[in-house]
């Protein structure tokens, strides 16, 4: 039996979560019609697009992302404390942002003078919108149904376009997050669809590189902070040149089309991690076939059973990979 959403995200287990939505036709999310010839590349725009906005919006960041031909990933920061650092009118601004809200919310924004149940009913509204400005389903949600109206309306054609419901993973350490970024980061060229990651359009690694370039990081995603120290701001606990040259090396391997070998000696990040290289080239190409809805090493994975009181634990081939 499936575990149910509400189980699947806490935040008191972790912040990060890796979801991926497929399209019900599969063929027609992105890519071409190989019957007709039309091209729906413009749509991994609209996707890219949308998703950087809701990241303005909503208390979750990116972490990675790449938008495929008939499917989308994503790794998901949630930012709990900032929802609730946020007042009822900026809440209520970034809500208008998405929906019109309700005219109480509407005249609370505006600065009217209103009546007290007036306030109350628009500050009840503000605590539900606060809720959902850090919740994964919510976030997917904003994302999905935009796309799929628009895309009906492309296609001249009603009902599902999205293959049911988004597909979710809590990543428990992070060696699990590690993975899981390289793997989405990569997805583009164990397609086939670029040669480098650096060329791989419509994916975090990309943004990440041009902004590299220029010397910073790109405002739009989660930024990478270093590796783990007293007074840890908040972001990505690595270093951005660590892990842009770990996902190098790792994509030169995946396009030369043999199984390769990466040196662990030069890669602070697997030193750090521990995870050996063999194991690394598997978990990073094979990340969603090797894991189920919980990800992380050993001693995290007991962690979780022992905190939901689960006697069965998940699937631990990820637990030996990222040991």
């Amino acid at each position: 039996m499936p575990t149910p959403r509400s189980q699947q995200v806490c935040v008191e287990d972790t912040p990060y979560y890796h979801c991926v939505a497929r399209c019900v036709r599969r063929a027609f999310l992105c890519g071409e019609d190989p019957i007709t010839g039309a091209s729906y590349e413009h749509r991994r725009g609209w996707v890219e697009k949308r998703l950087l906005f809701l990241a303005s919006v909503f208390s979750i960041d990116i972490c990675a992302y790449a938008v495929m031909s008939n499917h989308l990933h994503v790794v998901l920061h949630i930012d709990a404390e900032k929802a609730k650092s946020w007042s009822t009118l900026e809440v209520l601004e970034r809500w208008h942002q998405l929906h019109k809200g309700t005219l109480f919310t509407q005249q609370y924004v505006r600065g009217d003078k209103l009546p007290a149940y007036a306030v109350s009913l628009a500050e009840a509204s503000a605590n539900a919108y606060r809720e959902r400005l850090a919740d994964i389903s919510w976030f997917m949600r904003e994302l999905n149904e935009p796309i799929a109206r628009r895309a009906n309306v492309e296609d001249k054609c009603t009902g599902h376009f999205w293959e049911g419901r988004f597909k979710s993973q809590a990543l428990l350490d992070e060696a699990a997050l590690m993975a899981c970024m390289a793997y989405v980061d990569l997805n583009p060229l164990r397609s086939n669809m670029s040669d480098t990651p650096e060329s791989s359009d419509f994916t975090s690694v990309k943004k990440r590189v041009t902004s590299a370039k220029g010397k910073h990081q790109p405002k739009a995603l989660y930024p990478f902070v270093g590796n783990q120290r007293k007074e840890m701001p908040n972001g990505l606990p690595f270093k951005l040149t660590d892990y842009l040259e770990l996902v190098d090396l790792t994509g030169r391997i995946i396009r030369d089309d043999r199984r390769g070998f990466i040196d662990a000696s030069l890669l602070p990040i697997l030193q750090r991690l521990n995870i050996s290289s063999e194991n690394w080239l598997c978990i990073a190409t094979e990340f969603e076939k090797r894991t189920g809805n919980v990800v992380g090493q050993e001693h995290s994975i007991d962690h979780y059973c022992e905190s939901h009181h689960r006697h069965r634990k998940p699937n631990q081939s990820s637990a030996q990979l990222l040991a």
